[in-house]
């Protein structure tokens, strides 16, 4: 082969790539479908024909033969029935954990060639649309992150027998795979570190507790105060927004004004809750300790930086990434869940 090979005037086929190679049309077809029994010195014979020819591959007649569409949905699942600071979609588009969701799904899957789409489902309605569009083979499998702990959805989901991956463990049992943070033993994390340093007037801005990662930070953080003898913790629930860390920091600090550490559930109310701190004349951290949870980018944007428990949300995501695609290349069989372990940042607020 020569790197001058002429072009066809017409689109290139599979035989023009074929005798640019010098190989069979057969050959070529498994290296453009991605087979891994091809020599692999082979392999960058036929993927230069393919560049010198210019052939792009037909992938609707592809996903004819292989059922496959090359795409995967991430599905983000809320429901509206309490009040919030901000509508869904600001609240999405405005929290960092959405970004690494993406980013680390994308590490994955670009590179397999597989497009992400991503959906949102907030309602009844935008759910039996979801359904319908995921039953009519649109996409070869779905991550979801599904928040609320009543959520429907992840039994829709499996009903639909797609390849599916949770992010987060659900509360109802159901047989979907999951990737998920030990979120109890995180927030065990940021008590131990706050009875670390002397503090004993405590209290927290938990998340909503109509969502599983808000219950489990809560009740991990005060069994691990308690296990230090500190049981009367000041508690205030946000909603795991700018503004809510505001509003519940408020709240914290009309009921004990004396507080000498707090614990944010997520590192965007931490961002909302450390100015209300500050207006009240508390210094970070000699007269208040803060410690969020994340490690976003929030918690560097905070001023002082935010000590906060670290989960992999990049590392988690690429997981469910792996997974999903394992799944779609082999249907039917189990894929095992995985749970990371957080691990505590120290910045200036503590």
């Amino acid at each position: 082969m020569t790197a001058d090979a002429p072009l066809p005037a017409r689109p290139a086929t599979l035989e023009d790539v074929a005798g640019v190679a010098g190989v069979s049309r057969a050959t070529v077809s498994r290296v453009i479908n991605g087979s891994t029994t091809v020599d692999p010195a082979l392999r960058r014979v036929v993927e230069e024909a393919v560049d010198a020819t210019g052939y792009v591959p037909n992938r609707a007649a592809r996903s004819l033969v292989t059922r496959r569409t090359d795409s995967v949905a991430l599905v983000v699942s809320e429901q509206e029935r309490r009040p919030v600071s901000e509508p869904f979609i600001g609240r999405m588009f405005s929290d960092p954990y959405f970004g690494r969701v993406i980013s680390g799904l994308l590490e994955v899957l670009r590179p397999a060639g597989i497009q992400l789409v991503l959906m949102l489902a907030d309602d009844q309605a935008s759910r039996t649309q979801l359904l319908s569009y995921l039953r009519h083979g649109h996409v070869d499998g779905v991550v979801l992150i599904s928040s609320h702990a009543d959520d429907p959805l992840p039994g829709l989901l499996h009903g639909t027998r797609l390849p599916a991956v949770l992010a987060g463990q659900p509360r109802r049992p159901t047989p979907l795979t999951y990737v998920e943070a030990d979120q109890r033993a995180g927030a065990q994390l940021a008590a131990d570190h706050l009875a670390s340093l002397g503090r004993r007037r405590i209290g927290t801005v938990s998340g909503p507790q109509d969502m599983p990662a808000g219950q489990a930070r809560l009740t991990g953080f005060l069994d691990a105060l308690a296990v230090h003898g500190i049981r009367d913790v000041a508690a205030a629930e946000g909603d795991f927004t700018h503004a809510g860390g505001a509003a519940a920091m408020k709240r914290l600090l009309g009921d004990r004004p004396d507080l000498d550490a707090v614990f944010v559930a997520s590192d965007l109310m931490a961002l909302g809750a450390l100015p209300v701190l500050l207006r009240a004349g508390k210094e970070i951290p000699e007269d208040v300790a803060l410690v969020g949870f994340d490690d976003s980018s929030a918690a560097t944007a905070c001023d002082p930086p935010l000590t906060t428990v670290r989960q992999p949300v990049e590392e988690m995501s690429a997981e469910m990434a792996r997974l999903l695609l394992k799944q779609i290349g082999r249907p039917g069989e189990p894929m095992p869940s995985v749970i990371f372990h957080p691990t505590l940042v120290r910045r200036k607020s503590t």
